[in-house]
């Protein structure tokens, strides 16, 4: 089993797989913070909000919490029942943009890959039905002299 491990392990596609992974996971990271420091900001001013991923639904706080009721932060460390619509929104658009950026460089990578590919040579073309026609004709007139389809039958 030790060694089934091993020659699994050794195959390239699971080599590739995790450097796969361990990009994707950096490249999610870029992508995060494109979304937090430049897109939901200016999405936030449209909506009326500097810091859209703030917006939430309070649905119960905790025993004894004093504090202000519009702080998500303060809210969240005191942990106050919530529904964070604006970070579940924040993440979509993550996901949206990863999605898209992912979708960009696969259909890039398709078209390297196409132009690497082997194409099959194109044979040129057989001769036509014509051609045929007058290759044997002309194979009759050679094997019998006397020949002479111009003719007819009744000479």
């Amino acid at each position: 089993m030790l060694s089934d491990f091993k020659a699994f392990i050794a195959k390239g596609n699971v080599i590739d797989l995790a450097v796969a992974v361990i990009i994707g996971g950096a490249f999610a990271t870029i992508v995060k913070s494109l979304t937090d420091e430049i897109i939901m900001p200016v999405v936030g001013a449209i909506f009326g909000g500097a810091d859209f991923s703030r917006y939430f639904v309070l649905l119960s706080t905790p025993e004894g919490y004093d504090g202000p009721l519009d702080d998500y932060a303060a809210l969240q460390e005191a942990g106050a029942a919530m529904i964070g619509y604006g970070s579940f929104i924040t993440a979509i658009i993550n996901f949206l943009i990863l999605a898209f950026i992912i979708f960009l460089l696969v259909r890039y990578a398709k078209k390297v890959m196409e132009e690497f590919e082997d194409k099959p040579e194109e044979k040129p073309a057989g001769p036509t039905e014509l051609d045929l026609l007058k290759e044997i004709r002309d194979e009759l007139r050679a094997a019998r002299p006397d020949y002479a389809p111009d003719k007819g039958p009744m000479g």
